[in-house]
């Protein structure tokens, strides 16, 4: 570790926060010349004070033990985790329009079965009235399902059958 990396690395980021010596050092309740210290380079704070001070300029603790900001090649990094999260995603909302498009194709075959048994007007029988109701409950359930299932709503009414029956889900929750 190369301290004087480090606390020019330090100085960088106070004087960033327009802040001074001083008001660090009430902050984390040390003397204006510890941090002094630390900005020159020959002293080094506690690990507990490098997680506050990580946590106060809003940095990771591997950047302060560096003494610079995220390499271009960690930046690059987290730009394919980033676009490889955005495909993933992309994905999940794709495969969620097919399961809405099918509960909707399901569910429009019922009700243009529904409206042509209307139109036909068929003699009264116990199979046109079954057929008729079972259209009605298809279009219904689909028209649910296809809302429980775009809104996210469907995952959160299955965790809560299966608390209901006091067992975990299929992915351990």
């Amino acid at each position: 570790m190369d301290q004087v990396k480090i606390g020019s690395f330090l100085k960088t980021l106070r004087n960033e926060k327009k802040i001074t010596q001083e008001q660090l050092a009430e902050k984390l309740n040390v003397s204006r010349r510890t941090v002094s210290r630390w900005e020159t380079g020959s002293n080094l704070p506690d690990l507990d004070l490098l997680m506050e001070m990580a946590d106060f300029y809003q940095v990771e603790l591997r950047e302060l033990f560096n003494g610079e900001r995220k390499s271009e090649q960690m930046n690059h990094e987290m730009k394919e985790t980033v676009l490889q999260a955005a495909e993933y995603s992309n994905e999940d909302k794709k495969r969620i329009t097919r399961t809405v498009l099918a509960y909707l194709s399901i569910g429009m075959l019922a009700l243009i079965v529904s409206v042509v048994l209307k139109f036909l007007e068929l003699e009264s029988s116990f199979w046109l009235g079954f057929t008729e109701g079972a259209c009605t409950g298809i279009l219904f359930w689909a028209l649910l399902m296809g809302i429980l299932y775009a809104t996210g709503s469907l995952t959160q009414v299955k965790a809560f059958k299966l608390r209901l029956l006091g067992r975990k889900g299929a992915d351990g929750e």
